[in-house]
């Protein structure tokens, strides 16, 4: 089953990886910051090698997204996603696992974790009837 782990950050800090610009992160000592960095690269050696990551992405910085509606036929851009959002998208990776239980194990072993929210979501399979 393919999933889409999120990883969300705050903009007022964007930067990739998006672990390292977290405020908490921040007041880590240059150690703690390469043992997350190491245990990342673990991670990402781990479910390349095993043939669970499919795709990864870091996304801009949230300044330059648009947002689009169509209301009555118009369209509307607008700058930016919603601005109230505390975290907004920062990245995603597309991963193929057995179970959800592994998607999630895979997701809390994001340093991101730590800091701000991973999400996973089953991708839908259109010809599967259960989702």
């Amino acid at each position: 089953m393919k999933y889409l782990v999120l990883i969300y950050s705050n903009p007022r800090t964007w930067g990739h990886p998006a672990f390292l610009r977290a405020t908490e992160a921040q007041d880590m000592s240059p150690q703690e910051r390469d043992q997350m960095s190491e245990q990342f690269e673990t991670l990402l050696k781990e479910i390349t090698e095993s043939g669970e990551l499919i795709s990864a992405e870091a996304l801009a910085d949230p300044v330059n997204t648009r947002t689009v509606r169509v209301r009555g036929g118009v369209p509307v851009t607008t700058d930016g996603p919603y601005v109230e959002a505390k975290e907004q998208l920062a990245g995603y990776f597309v991963i193929d696992c057995e179970t959800p239980e592994r998607a999630g194990e895979i997701a809390a072993r994001f340093p991101d974790a730590r800091f701000a929210a991973v999400e996973v979501r089953p991708i839908m399979n259109l010809s599967a009837p259960e989702m």
